[in-house]
């Protein structure tokens, strides 16, 4: 019985022993695991929280933030590795609020790109029906979206905008009204207990958002096809700009146009390029010298294909 016990002892010290070494040389070799923290505009259940899933797979950590802007900082910052934000919808357009975040993030880079197919949900507490709602909330893109199919089903209902469409339906949940409703993701309605009232309540069914991941530093990667730029400048200057892109190789995927605060008809510009070759560093440096043109990233963009 003692030598039994003596050889589990000895055997445990020699396992830890063993474990010890192993972490030794993974971390001279610079091959501990380390957990990557993405940010995001939440609560759960955003469709920026389905694009950080599809893009991030790896078991990396999500971390709902309550604005862009604080999912952002928490990058800057070193608090998470990565951010993603939401940048521009088929029918919404440019998601305003969050362009400027990425034009005033002059040290963030944007490192990849996720279109989304969005399936606008009308959602309401058990027990609700269709004919008892009388507000609908939601993010201004999801009202946007959801325009012409409320104006048709719902037109006497009052239009609240929310900070996110999760944050609606999370909103819903707790106020626990029947005559209260939220337009959200599909799967918001099961993660706060609520009935689904109507499916696709968005204009059309070729609705997309793409979104950005950002970082805090550039990938430096052969065959990265897309880049985006931040231009600042007079209105009457970027056709010039535009110029010296195609001139470069590159060719505009979208343009967003903000204004730079200053001065009437001077404008910050978020312009996505594209070239099919893989975008050199030489094609970046030419625009980059270009006045008032700041380089924010090159990367790859992945497009989730509907259910």
């Amino acid at each position: 019985m003692k030598k039994n016990r003596m050889f589990i002892i000895l055997l445990c010290a020699v396992l830890t022993m063993m474990n010890l070494t192993a972490f030794a040389i993974a971390e001279e070799s610079g091959e501990t695991s380390e957990i990557i923290k993405v940010s995001y505009l939440g609560p759960e259940g955003t469709y920026t929280e389905e694009a950080a899933q599809f893009w991030f797979r790896n078991g990396e950590v999500l971390v709902p933030k309550a604005t862009v802007n604080d999912a952002v900082t928490d990058m800057l910052t070193g608090a998470a590795d990565y951010a993603v934000i939401p940048q521009e919808n088929t029918l919404g357009g440019a998601v305003v609020n969050y362009v400027d975040a990425l034009i005033a993030a002059e040290d963030a880079y944007v490192v990849g790109e996720v279109v989304l197919p969005i399936s606008q949900t009308l959602m309401g507490v058990p027990g609700a029906a269709l004919a008892d709602i009388k507000t609908v909330c939601s993010h201004t893109q999801g009202l946007t979206q959801s325009a012409a199919w409320r104006a048709e089903y719902l037109p006497e209902a009052e239009a609240v905008e929310m900070s996110s469409t999760a944050a609606a339906a999370s909103h819903v949940a707790e106020l626990g009204n029947k005559t209260v409703a939220a337009i959200a993701a599909p799967g918001a309605a099961k993660l706060y207990g609520l009935e689904v009232l109507a499916e696709n309540v968005q204009i059309t069914d070729a609705n997309r958002t793409r979104f950005y991941v950002l970082s805090g530093q550039p990938l430096e990667e052969d065959g990265l096809i897309r880049a985006v730029f931040v231009a600042t400048c007079e209105g009457g200057r970027i056709d010039d700009i535009l110029i010296a892109l195609h001139d470069a190789g590159l060719e505009p995927v979208s343009l967003h146009d903000r204004p730079e605060g200053s001065s009437l008809g001077r404008y910050h510009y978020v312009i996505e390029v594209e070239c099919e070759t893989g975008i050199t560093n030489t094609q970046v440096q030419a625009v980059s010298a270009l006045e008032g043109v700041r380089f924010a990233g090159c990367f790859n963009a992945a497009e989730k294909s509907p259910k």
